[in-house]
């Protein structure tokens, strides 16, 4: 029996209010009117996908990032204002940014 358990039987009447560390997936993330642009490029050779057009916070873009990479387990980088993730990960990535509440726009293919 952990803690809430315990003041829960100690106070039954008492209604719990959700506290910070309980926010709804993504709700700590600046939204936009303006979607994200997502696009297709390659670079050496190799396939990538640039996510840009962010206007909030560079914190949160950078956790956004960090989102996408681990949710995908893939590598990338948070460089001039634009997320570059390795490889073409177009409809996956939308999918996660049209869940978490954002417009986004596919670019180039």
């Amino acid at each position: 029996m952990d803690l809430k358990d315990q003041l829960k039987n100690l106070f039954p009447d008492h209604i719990e209010e959700p506290s910070e560390d309980e926010n709804i997936e993504g709700s700590d993330i600046w939204l936009q009117d303006e979607p994200i642009i997502c696009k297709y490029e390659k670079r050496k050779g190799k396939p990538i996908t640039i996510l840009e057009g962010y206007n909030g916070a560079n914190e949160d873009f950078k956790k956004l990032a960090k989102e996408i990479k681990s949710k995908l387990s893939v590598g990338g980088s948070f460089k001039d204002e634009k997320i570059i993730i390795q490889g073409d990960y177009r409809d996956k990535i939308m999918t996660i940014l049209k869940d978490k509440g954002f417009k986004v726009k596919r670019v180039g293919g």
